[in-house]
């Protein structure tokens, strides 16, 4: 017989070593091969959802999870009764989106609440039947319209390379839509929304910024549902989006802006750092303000993934597979995306002009992490202004005191700040 190719091991292990009987090496030889299809199922169930969770990272979602259920409506005290979900104990005012999409609420102070229930006053139900509802989702953009704020807007199209965009533009508080002001504001602030949301997310921000003598764009970008998609119909998590930013500045410099700041949230914050660095018209961008911004999407992602409890094998490959040539074949990207141009952690060096910083240490979705090590790395520009307890993108729902004030207290300094330059 011959010799195993486990040498010198233990016979009574190895199987198929010297002095084994054939009953027993066929017993053993079953076992291998029943091994070895575990092996192969387990490979191809990582594969599986490597290839799912990275697909569902670069895809715009087509619908939205419900993680609230809605035990009862009563409307003669006007409360809803709500399941303890993270986001339904949050104090503050919310919206609340119902029966996919197409209910909507507005709630607000928490009433009272058992180990498992919350129950919260209801502000206004804008549409749909809460009381048949069964489920639903808190966002924090509490206002549909910027009509909504009793302001003058307009409706205005951002010709972008893809085509033209929808956005809303609010003058600031001197001025008047199709009017013609002696005084014009040439101060903009432009508005990016996050991932899997619309521009109506960055309708709060619209009174600090219009107090301060700002116009406001609030702008849509490929692949939110509202501006042209892509041709691959893929997120590129801001390595491609800033794109849209850029035809928005120059949307404000053809009506009047001689300086920009950059508003982003979460995923638009990843997406204004982009313009920032990478624009040729950057050189007017006077200033930028991050809500829950993404700084670092490998920690962000690792993060999410641990979330998860995705093992580490599978959370890199998650990461191969949007950045990589070959990974396009799994993802539907028309290119991979850049990973380490997304840290700004690592190019914290290449920012010029002052950055605020606001987010929540237990945001849930976000680490602050990267914010807090991007305004170590850069104290020189950055602000950081920390939150506690109001989650991802809902620090002005939670304390909107806070929110207000830190916001107009960077724009005063920013007026009397000289420009800055790239650290050595």
């Amino acid at each position: 017989m011959a010799r195993s190719r486990f040498s010198g091991g233990d016979p009574e292990t190895m199987g198929m070593a010297r002095g084994t009987r054939p009953g027993r090496a066929r017993s053993a030889l079953g076992v291998v091969v029943a091994l070895g299809g575990v092996v192969t199922a387990g490979a191809l169930f990582a594969g599986a959802v490597t290839t799912s969770v990275a697909r569902t990272i670069v895809t715009p979602p087509r619908r939205r999870t419900e993680d609230t259920r809605v035990i009862g409506y009563d409307a003669t005290e006007g409360t809803v009764q709500l399941s303890a979900s993270d986001d339904a104990l949050l104090p503050g005012d919310y919206s609340f989106w119902f029966a996919q999409g197409t209910g909507h609420a507005r709630v607000g102070q928490i009433v009272s609440r058992t180990p498992t229930t919350v129950t919260r006053k209801v502000i206004a139900v804008d549409h749909g039947d809460l009381s048949a509802a069964r489920a639903g989702r808190f966002t924090g953009w509490y206002y549909l319209s910027p009509g909504e704020l009793g302001i003058p807007f307009d409706d205005v199209r951002v010709q972008t390379s893809l085509g033209n965009a929808p956005a809303w533009l609010i003058p600031a508080a001197d001025l008047r839509v199709g009017g013609d002001p002696e005084s014009p504001s040439d101060r903009w602030v432009i508005q990016v929304h996050g991932r899997a949301t619309v521009r109506q997310e960055a309708l709060r921000a619209i009174p600090v910024f219009r107090a301060a003598g700002y116009t406001s764009l609030l702008i849509s970008y490929r692949n939110d549902g509202e501006a042209p998609q892509s041709p691959d119909h893929r997120y590129a998590l801001g390595d491609i989006e800033w794109l849209d930013v850029e035809s928005a500045v120059l949307y404000a410099l053809e009506h009047g802006a001689q300086s920009v700041v950059l508003m982003g949230w979460s995923m638009g914050g990843a997406t204004v750092l982009q313009a920032a660095t990478r624009s040729r018209v950057a050189s007017v961008v006077r200033g930028v303000v991050l809500d829950s911004p993404v700084i670092n999407w490998v920690d962000t992602l690792r993060y999410q993934g641990e979330a998860m409890s995705l093992p580490g094998p599978v959370k890199s490959g998650i990461l191969a597979l949007i950045s990589k040539p070959w990974g396009r074949l799994f993802t539907g990207q028309r290119k991979p995306i850049d990973l380490a141009r997304l840290d700004f952690v690592r190019r914290a060096d290449e920012l010029a002009v002052p950055v605020l910083i606001l987010h929540s240490d237990d945001d849930g979705f976000v680490p602050s992490n990267g914010s807090r090590e991007l305004a170590a790395a850069r104290p020189d520009i950055v602000t950081f202004v920390p939150f506690e307890t109001a989650r991802h993108t809902k620090l002005w729902n939670y304390d909107r005191d806070l929110w207000n004030a830190s916001i107009a207290e960077w724009l005063a300094k920013l007026d009397d700040a000289p420009p800055a330059s790239p650290a050595e």
